[in-house]
């Protein structure tokens, strides 16, 4: 892997009116033509990315958005668009023509805070309203009233170029610190000078000389972490486990091989899934073991949806249609209707379903996991991820929540207090 995947690019997303001067704001700051700039309101349709990198921060992925006050029936689609770019941002710029504000911005601007994204207000074109970058406005009311609610504010020129090393500099101060002090997904749970054995199983939906972005991600963490990686496929465990001087630290293993890597795996050694690292390193772990609970709920015609990240063309033993449902299945006795979606394309009414399976989101940053689990919530509807229903579907769920002691309290308690009832 030569570059960051944009699952670990700090987003930063650009919303505005039409023809505020965006797209040549994202040009003058990453000095390249990425979107096409135009007089004609409008221009930018669907969202436009850039990955890129921002020293300090390192990799960023900027995304230009259409208008926000775009209008007519094809319009409307593109702001319904913007608005879809809302749930992965994690920096938001927020652009107006200086001297120009009002409903549009109030209105950006309050989903944007109630989303608790981190904001820049950038008043673009002073160039027009005949003052310098450096300057006060003629009525400065506004840029006070928003650095009251800690908003950093920057006045640009994109065409003259002025207030761009400003506004990088407010992108910097303004990043969201827990990008700045990325969470490990595994090597906080090895150690340092411990040893991490990783089960890779090599079939038809691993990439052709690759492996899966999970895996990837888990053995540079490792090394980051200062840990030693053992990477083997699942035929191979018990043979490489035998020929250790000492047990490892831990074994994290593909979901769909759970049962006999757990069979291979001394009991003392604790266990889990890649897809359930990512369940704590890009959503919520707690909300997601409350959620699997759900499927003791689960009765005959209930309608559980299968959300997947990424969009690929299923294989035959595909694990999102085809496995997981066959374990649910299995685990139940009942008949449920299942139905998937992929990619960005999730429904707005969550109320027909019992419970959301989602994929660890390994394609995506934490932000716009963690927006969906927030919608099911809103909802009240349950929401778990593949590796916790594999786990709990094919009985090993404690153990494979060993490796973390709060989820394994709160399964524990809430069996407790089933048993109790």
């Amino acid at each position: 892997m030569t570059t960051a995947p944009k699952s670990l690019r700090l987003h930063i997303a650009f919303f505005g009116r039409r023809n505020v001067g965006k797209s040549s704001l994202l040009n003058a700051l990453t000095r390249q033509q990425v979107s096409i700039v135009s007089p004609v309101a409008g221009t930018t349709t669907d969202p436009v990315e850039k990955p890129m990198e921002l020293q300090p921060l390192g990799p960023v992925l900027f995304i230009d958005t259409a208008g926000i006050d775009d209008t007519g029936e094809l319009g409307l689609l593109r702001v319904q668009k913007t608005k879809q770019v809302l749930d992965r941002t994690e920096l938001a710029v927020l652009v107006a023509e200086a001297g120009m504000w009002g409903e549009f911005e109030e209105e950006i601007l309050s989903e944007l805070a109630g989303r608790q994204i981190p904001t820049v207000v950038v008043f673009n074109k002073i160039d027009l309203v005949g003052y310098d970058v450096k300057s006060a406005s003629p009525d400065d009311s506004l840029p006070r009233r928003l650095q009251e609610q800690k908003i950093r504010v920057v006045k640009t020129s994109a065409v003259q170029g002025a207030g761009i090393l400003d506004l990088h500099q407010a992108l910097l101060d303004s990043a969201p610190p827990d990008f700045i002090d990325s969470p490990a997904i595994v090597g906080d749970l090895v150690g340092p000078g411990e040893l991490a054995v990783l089960v890779v199983p090599i079939d038809k939906e691993a990439p052709k000389g690759r492996l899966i972005q999970p895996q990837v991600m888990a053995i540079r963490d490792l090394l980051d972490s200062d840990a030693y990686c053992l990477v083997v496929k699942e035929r191979e465990l018990r043979s490489a486990l035998d020929r250790l001087k000492a047990p490892p630290k831990l074994v994290v293993t593909d979901s769909q091989t759970f049962l006999k890597v757990a069979a291979d795996t001394p009991r003392h050694v604790p266990l889990t899934s890649f897809s359930i690292l990512m369940s704590r390193f890009k959503g919520d772990l707690l909300t997601q073991v409350h959620g699997t609970l759900a499927i003791e709920d689960l009765r005959r015609n209930d309608r559980v949806l299968i959300a997947e990240a990424c969009s690929h063309h299923p294989i035959g033993e595909d694990i999102g249609r085809v496995k997981i449902p066959r374990w649910l299945t299995q685990y139940t006795g009942e008949k449920i209707h299942f139905e998937h979606v992929q990619g960005r394309d999730f429904p707005d009414d969550l109320s027909a379903y019992k419970l959301v399976i989602h994929c660890g989101a390994c394609m995506w940053n934490r932000r716009e996991m963690l927006s969906r689990i927030l919608r099911c919530q809103q909802a009240g509807v349950p929401i778990t991820n593949y590796g916790l229903t594999i786990a709990y579907s094919l009985g090993i769920f404690a153990r494979a929540l060993e490796p973390f002691p709060a989820a394994l309290a709160a399964f524990r308690a809430t069996e407790r207090t089933a048993r109790a009832a």
